[in-house]
């Protein structure tokens, strides 16, 4: 019996704080892992905003390179009918 006194002391003593400490470096673990998990979606969602105002000036300029286009093809047609219909001298 003297051979079971270490046994039931780490039973008793021993396993409850082995287990405790290991939940408390799970929990520490999970805490670190959200915060890595929070800065990364934080970060991504900062650089999809970034984008998004990156396209909206792009389609702006895309917008007034399309009506300079219009416009100027509309002048550049007008003016080759213009010179079709003057007499050549």
């Amino acid at each position: 019996m003297h051979h079971q006194a270490p046994l039931v002391f780490f039973l008793i003593f021993g396993l409850p704080a082995l287990s405790w400490a290991a939940a408390d470096m799970f929990k520490r673990w999970l805490r670190f892992k959200e915060a890595t998990t929070q800065a990364l979606t934080e970060q991504t969602a900062e650089r999809a905003a970034q984008y998004a105002a990156k396209v909206e000036r792009l389609e702006q300029r895309m917008a007034v390179m399309e009506r300079i286009l219009t416009d100027r093809s509309t002048v550049l047609s007008d003016e080759i009918e213009r010179l079709r219909d003057a007499p050549i001298n």
